[in-house]
């Protein structure tokens, strides 16, 4: 059973916060996310988003998470904070008993980076902010053992990401599954940087040049290439869709992978082989794993499972490679619904 997020209890802890006045406070949910209650709260003069995490995630599977969560991603937004402080809202209050915390409003002034991709919005600008961006908490992150001591967390990884899009993706292709259960352990003890584990267009808010990242619960101390593919995974399914509407092919991979590692001065070698391997696993993931995006067509669903079970178990997992491939792909394959 899904719980709701308590109005008057809010309400009376932001009065207390003196975040709100005496007048009514309105709420508004928000959508944008499965894990969480999300509400834009205002009284009239002042607006927060409060958020409060769900033991059950709103999909049609099965899927539960630890509520303590709530607390990683305020540990996260408060590391941010040290490094890029204008790539995250700020946090106003914190309620560790009932899992939520308030944080700052980002007005209409913001705009969802995934809601203008589909619209066919596909700015490189934006793109090479977002890459700085995540290769930033990477390079400052490295091998640090305090994060790792404060970060480790795995069991809320695995219930969060590796159970839902590895397993069970794994699980749903048997010729593939022993690959997806070797990558799932071999994250297990990956461990080399802070990983914000949901680094997609959804949670990128654009205003100008700035970019504000949300959605930090997924935080662990892993392997910096799953975050890089979970984030080039997003603009190829955003590729493919535009070019099944559109048959124009608008890529924003390229430069996300010139200016991240322009940014984390080859901080591993084996970075790229990693990143090459998770990226068409996660592709399959979005499909048939246990969050599926929710644009995609029938016939672009089964072009990225041809495409995955052709050239993972060849591993192919050079991005240039694959990039090539995707894209002579697209131009080969006649869409059917």
């Amino acid at each position: 059973m899904r719980v709701k997020m308590d109005k008057k209890l809010v309400t009376a802890l932001l009065r207390e916060e003196n975040l709100v006045l005496e007048s009514p406070v309105k709420f508004r949910p928000l959508a944008g996310g499965v894990s969480s209650d999300i509400s834009l709260v205002t009284d009239g003069q002042h607006s927060y988003v409060v958020k409060q995490a769900l033991p059950k995630l709103q999909v049609e599977d099965d899927w539960f998470a630890d509520i303590a969560r709530n607390n990683i991603e305020q540990d996260f937004i408060r590391f941010m904070k040290k490094y890029q402080p204008n790539a995250v809202p700020e946090l106003l209050y914190s309620d560790e008993e009932h899992h939520l915390f308030v944080m700052e409003y980002l007005d209409e002034d913001f705009q969802n980076w995934k809601q203008q991709m589909l619209k066919g919005e596909f700015d490189h600008n934006i793109a090479r902010n977002a890459a700085g961006v995540l290769a930033g908490i990477h390079k400052k992150s490295w091998q640090n053992h305090d994060l790792k001591q404060q970060f480790d967390n795995e069991s809320n990884f695995h219930s969060l990401r590796t159970e839902p899009y590895l397993i069970t993706t794994g699980k749903h292709h048997p010729k593939l599954k022993q690959l997806f259960l070797e990558e799932a352990e071999r994250l297990k003890h990956h461990r080399e940087a802070l990983v914000h584990g949901d680094f997609s267009p959804k949670n990128i808010m654009v205003e100008g040049d700035r970019v504000v990242l949300l959605d930090h619960e997924v935080a662990w101390f892993g392997d910096p290439a799953f975050d890089l593919a979970f984030f080039l995974n997003h603009l190829y399914l955003k590729m493919l869709h535009h070019y099944y509407k559109h048959e124009e092919i608008k890529d924003l991979t390229e430069t996300v992978w010139k200016v991240y590692f322009n940014n984390v001065n080859n901080l591993n070698q084996n970075l790229e082989i990693r990143t090459g391997r998770l990226l068409q696993m996660l592709m399959l993931a979005r499909v048939d794993g246990k969050s599926p995006v929710e644009y995609l067509e029938e016939g672009e669903k089964a072009f990225i499972r041809s495409f995955v079970h052709e050239w993972l178990p060849k591993q192919l997992f050079s991005q240039s490679e694959i990039n090539m491939k995707w894209k002579s792909a697209l131009k080969e394959t006649q869409f059917e619904d």
